[in-house]
């Protein structure tokens, strides 16, 4: 990818995360960046497709944080399924744009939001169901394969759930040292 598109990207994380997308013209981003507002247009078509490139961004550094969990082998599943969450959590925690897309209003507005969770959703299911597949095979998780997807959907509802007092609500701090205790109760819940 040329260096150009590469600036613009990181110019623009850094200034939608400290002002917001509202807030954000082309024109400061261009500015800061030191490059025509052409060339802004010339590599992204409108504001929402640069916002787009930089929340894709943020969650595919998340997948390829959560993909190092997955396959580690030196973890077992319950200690995949703990790992997996706290670092989801903690990568999502320090991802300043995608806490905007959280929002209502934003969802509201711009139907981007809804297919970058949703792949971000469907992804996540199959990292989720190859840990519990793995456990399941090593006798430590019930075999609920007959209601996986179910399974799968709770524990993305659960997920999303805590996003919103987390980022939005600006708690993580607060809550994170007890987060521990709800992924017990969650693994417990699969457990043998």
């Amino acid at each position: 990818m040329d260096n150009t598109k590469e600036k613009i990207i990181a110019v623009a994380t850094r200034i939608f995360s400290r002002f917001g997308f509202y807030k954000t013209s082309m024109d400061e981003i261009a500015r800061t960046a030191h490059k025509a507002k052409g060339s802004l247009y010339y590599h992204f078509t409108s504001k929402e497709a640069l916002f787009t490139e930089v929340v894709d961004r943020e969650l595919k550094n998340l997948k390829a944080e959560l993909a190092l969990v997955v396959t580690d082998p030196a973890l077992n599943p319950k200690e995949k399924i703990r790992q997996y969450l706290i670092t989801r959590m903690s990568v999502l925690n320090k991802a300043a744009n995608y806490h905007e897309v959280l929002s209502a209003d934003f969802m509201e507005h711009f139907e981007f939001v809804d297919q970058l969770r949703a792949d971000l959703d469907s992804w996540e299911k199959e990292q989720l169901k190859s840990i519990i597949k793995q456990g399941i095979e090593s006798g430590v998780f019930v075999d609920q394969t007959d209601k996986m997807d179910i399974l799968l959907d709770v524990f993305i509802m659960v997920l999303k759930g805590l996003e919103i007092p987390f980022f939005l609500q600006g708690k993580y701090d607060a809550l994170s040292p007890h987060f521990d205790d709800l992924i017990q109760i969650l693994i417990k819940g699969i457990s043998i």
